[in-house]
C-alpha cells in the first residue's frame, strides 16, 4: 500500500459508516477510504470483507466495536479476523499496540479547550500515530494550531454536513475529512 498521506491527499472526503445502508452506499460510491464506525464480533470481518471486495481501504474504530476489548488481544483479534489496512482510537495505549502489529494507527482527539489541545499534542507526540483525526471538524481554526505544533496528517471529523464544510476544513490545513454524510462522499 501507498504511503498514507499519498492516499489522504488523492482521497481527501472519507466515508465514516454506521450502519449497513452506509455499508452498501460506501461500496458503490466514490470515496476510497472508509472509516467503520460500527460492528461487533460477529459481523466485523463481514462487513471488512464486504468493503475489500469493493476496493476500499478500511479502518476501523476499535473503540466502537461492540463486544471488542480495545486492548493488545482485541487488537489482534481485529488484525486476524477482519485484517482492516488500520484502526482509528482515541485510546493512546492502543498506538503503540497497533503499529506492532503493523496496522496504520489514526488517533482520534476531540478538541473542547486549550487543556484537551495541548494534551492531544502532547499524546501525539509520545506515541506517535500515522495521522490524527480531529473533532468536532467545524473547528477548522484548531486545525492550524496543530499543524504548526506537529507534522503529522491532518484529518478533520465530527459535524461536517455541507460542501462549505469540507472546503474550510481542506483549506485551513486538513489533508482529509471524514463525513457520515453521504451527499458530501462524491466530492
Amino acid at each position: 500500500m501507498q504511503d498514507l498521506e499519498e492516499i489522504l491527499v488523492e482521497n481527501p472526503v472519507i466515508a465514516a459508516i454506521r450502519n449497513d445502508a452506509q455499508l452498501e452506499d460506501a461500496c458503490s460510491g466514490k470515496p476510497k477510504i472508509v472509516f467503520v464506525l460500527y460492528g461487533n464480533l460477529l459481523n466485523i470481518k463481514g462487513i471488512c470483507n464486504r468493503l475489500r471486495e469493493a476496493g476500499k481501504i478500511i479502518f476501523i474504530h476499535i473503540d466502537m466495536i461492540e463486544g471488542l476489548k480495545g486492548d493488545a488481544l482485541g487488537l489482534e483479534y481485529i488484525k486476524k479476523e477482519a485484517n482492516p489496512n488500520g484502526i482509528i482510537t482515541t485510546k493512546v495505549s492502543n498506538v503503540r499496540h497497533a503499529r506492532n502489529l503493523g496496522l496504520i494507527v489514526i488517533q482520534r482527539i476531540f478538541i473542547l479547550d486549550s487543556l484537551s489541545l495541548d494534551t492531544g499534542i502532547k499524546n501525539m507526540k509520545d506515541h506517535m500515530p500515522d495521522a490524527i483525526e480531529v473533532l468536532p471538524g467545524i473547528a477548522s481554526r484548531i486545525i492550524n494550531s496543530i499543524e504548526d505544533r506537529v507534522s503529522l496528517p491532518i484529518i478533520a471529523g465530527g459535524l461536517i454536513k455541507t460542501k462549505k464544510d469540507v472546503l474550510e476544513c481542506l483549506s485551513m490545513g486538513a489533508i482529509a475529512v471524514s463525513t457520515s454524510s453521504t451527499n458530501l462522499w462524491d466530492l
